[in-house]
């Protein structure tokens, strides 16, 4: 259940924080009041776009954070994986907690369990836990896909539709590879001899992982070799083979330092490191007289390593941008290769899989609309008999079931054939007669708002023990009601809240009475600034309201009033 609003600087509201309570929960107020601000709340959190004119004027920003009961098994089993797979913080006692902020400057941040997350993310939350309805917007209710899995939900057929989703998500892929595979004969060849020489050019090359960089390095030694020769050779005329050479020089220290400790034998550390740096030096001409024995000056050697580095570049350049990619481009231009080359062997396996599959999913979908033709008349029946609650006496509830199918062109003809989808091969289509005499329509032809709220009441009703979905919101949906009708919607909105949580927004006092919690919007006005108010009444308080809604504090409003919460 949503156990609490906190809504801050969002329209009229300043600082707003609503305790919600379980069953159902009516909010009433003037028009005017700010009724409406919690319906834009709520649909901010359900991920719906921030409008920044909203915010409170005077304010940079506005923010709405609900706070989410979630006990509910069959919710947790889907809830925790998704929160883990987004990397969001788990709920911790149970509790889930969502937030949405925006700024006039255009910073939009969303929040679960503390952890920021995208929109995205916090709407796919938002639809498993709330389910709004309005008086003009019955969301997705009008439509065919979802009266589909309004029927499946009412026959306990979520298990057959499951599978046979899998079925057709199946046959899917079989379809992408045999379409890899099927293409003209000038398609084919052209493949084949692409596919031919990109393994040939790779392949010829015998590439080896990091060969690019041990070539690039070879290749600046010998294409440098004289200079690297003439520098060397200097190097060791400095150090030893020039008269004044540095080894010359050394020796000519050395002998002083000899002489010097003769004199003084405490100074025989200046004579080790002498000869420390004596020895450094033989050893930098040995190792210069190595390397300068070790430079080649061969062009042909060359040529070869500027050959192989363009052959590397190029095959870098087509392939892929390091020579590991080139490499698996190689390995996966041969598995493309040997699958067209068995082209008519792998069309055969899949062909043979594709007819399989198609008998399987034609023996499930067949299976699957006949037991949704059984479930037909009893959803039928059941909503009928809500509808006869709710005013509608000599109504007409229908569901109508067709195959679904388009329509293909063959020789010259039109004829159609079925097209499965991953909820079976039917379509569905909820239809309704308000007055006898006249012949059933589309649920979506509806033109009346009362008429499409009380058909969307008697649905919600029967569907309350099969509805996944925890807090049902209606905003005014008994619009266009009133009389003893208004009695029944009150009613109707009790039994759903005996499944579910209900927050209901409501201009008729028979459905604020039969609530078992009722709340009050208001507007005050504070050091001159108009802000929206709820309040949480007692029953005293209760019958305040109701008889205002009645029409006003008379005696007999009051006693009316007394007499709907009795």
């Amino acid at each position: 259940m949503l156990t609490t609003l906190r809504i801050k600087n969002l329209a009229l509201v300043s600082d707003l924080t609503l305790e919600l309570q379980p069953g159902c929960n009516a909010v009433t107020g003037e028009t005017g009041a700010g009724k409406s601000i919690i319906i834009g709340a709520l649909s901010l959190m359900l991920g719906e776009r921030a409008d920044r004119t909203l915010i409170r004027s005077g304010e940079d920003s506005c923010s709405v954070e609900a706070v989410f009961e979630v006990v509910d098994r069959k919710l947790r089993a889907r809830l925790d994986p998704f929160l883990d797979e987004n990397g969001l913080e788990p709920c911790a006692e149970d509790q889930l907690v969502l937030k949405r902020a925006f700024t006039n400057a255009g910073t939009n941040r969303q929040f679960i369990n503390g952890s920021p997350t995208t929109l995205n993310v916090l709407a796919s939350i938002g639809e498993w836990l709330v389910d709004m309805h309005g008086p003009h917007d019955h969301q997705s209710l009008l439509h065919p896909a979802k009266q589909l899995a309004i029927l499946d939900a009412f026959g306990g057929l979520e298990k057959e539709r499951e599978a046979f989703g899998d079925l057709v998500r199946r046959r899917h892929v079989l379809e992408a590879e045999k379409a890899a595979l099927v293409v003209d004969e000038k398609t084919y060849a052209q493949q084949l001899d692409m596919l031919r020489f990109q393994v040939q050019e790779i392949s010829t090359a015998r590439l080896q992982p990091g060969e690019d960089e041990t070539v690039e390095e070879e290749f600046q030694r010998a294409s440098n070799a004289a200079k690297l020769l003439q520098l060397s050779q200097a190097a060791l005329n400095a150090l030893s083979e020039s008269d004044d050479s540095l080894l010359t020089q050394s020796g000519a220290v050395g002998r002083v330092l000899a002489e010097l400790h003769r004199v003084d034998a405490g100074s025989v550390q200046l004579v080790e490191l002498h000869s420390q740096a004596n020895a450094t030096l033989r050893e930098l001409q040995n190792e210069l007289s190595r390397y300068a024995d070790k430079v080649d000056i061969d062009p042909t050697r060359l040529a070869e390593l500027e050959e192989r580095l363009n052959l590397l570049h190029t095959l870098k350049r087509k392939y892929g941008g390091s020579l590991a990619e080139v490499i698996e481009a190689g390995e996966e231009a041969k598995r493309k290769l040997a699958s067209l080359e068995s082209r008519d062997a792998e069309l055969a396996r899949l062909n043979g899989e594709l007819q399989k599959i198609d008998a399987e999913i034609s023996s499930a979908g067949k299976k699957l609309s006949a037991t949704r033709r059984k479930v037909i008349p009893a959803l039928a029946k059941a909503v009928g008999r809500q509808l006869a609650d709710l005013g509608f006496k000599q109504s007409k509830f229908d569901i109508e079931q067709k195959v679904r199918s388009e329509k293909v062109e063959s020789g010259g003809a039109n004829f159609k054939v079925s097209v499965p989808n991953a909820s079976g091969l039917d379509e569905i289509e909820f239809q309704f007669a308000p007055n006898p005499g006249e012949p059933a329509k589309p649920l979506r032809a509806i033109a009346s708002s009362g008429e499409m709220a009380r058909v969307m009441l008697a649905l919600k009703t029967v569907l309350a023990a099969e509805d996944e979905i925890p807090v049902l919101v209606f905003d005014e949906v008994d619009a266009n009601v009133g009389g003893e009708t208004a009695n029944v919607v009150g009613e109707k909105m009790k039994q759903i809240a005996a499944k579910r949580q209900v927050l209901c927004i409501t201009h008729l006092p028979q459905v604020a009475a039969s609530a078992d919690a009722h709340y009050v919007v208001t507007k005050q006005l504070r050091n001159g600034r108009t802000i929206s108010e709820i309040t949480l009444l007692d029953k005293k308080e209760r019958v305040t309201e109701l008889a205002r809604m009645l029409g006003g504090q008379s005696d007999a409003a009051r006693k009316h009033a007394v007499a709907l919460l009795k």
